[in-house]
């Protein structure tokens, strides 16, 4: 007897891409930058992202195929700098996080080095629908 996997099981019709999404989200990332996730009401979320050193042209948000993209790209301007430590890192990194669907980005801002993504899920409207049933011939 094979075992059912989630995107095989009869009950979840229109479901098989659940596993891939699974996947895609479990992919093993860094720990840079550190953030935060808050739910501000029934439908409205808020990801807190600490980005220290970035200035807005620094920053790039993106939707791509219902992943929220943040990446940050520093310019090295350590070329005409001689440092006697240097334990802030200037580094790019890259932070996904795969969106719901009907969750939309509703806005960005840069405070005080904390990137504020804002997110708002839009509630579907209850449908109702009647199917005929027509006599076989």
């Amino acid at each position: 007897m094979s075992k059912l996997t989630l995107g095989t099981h009869p009950f979840l019709l229109g479901f098989d891409q659940l596993e891939r999404l699974v996947e895609r989200t479990a992919k093993a990332e860094n720990g840079y930058p550190p953030y935060n996730i808050e739910q501000l009401g029934d439908n409205a979320f808020r990801i807190t992202l600490a980005v220290a050193g970035f200035a807005d042209e620094d920053l790039s948000i993106t939707v791509e195929d219902r992943q929220l993209v943040v990446r940050g790209k520093q310019a090295d301007d350590a070329d005409d700098r001689v440092f006697l430590h240097r334990g802030i890192a200037a580094r790019q990194f890259q932070r996904t996080f795969l969106l719901a669907e009907g969750v939309e980005v509703a806005g960005a801002a840069l405070t005080n080095g904390l990137l504020h993504v804002e997110l708002k899920r839009a509630v579907p409207e209850t449908v109702v629908r009647t199917i005929r049933i027509e006599k076989a011939k």
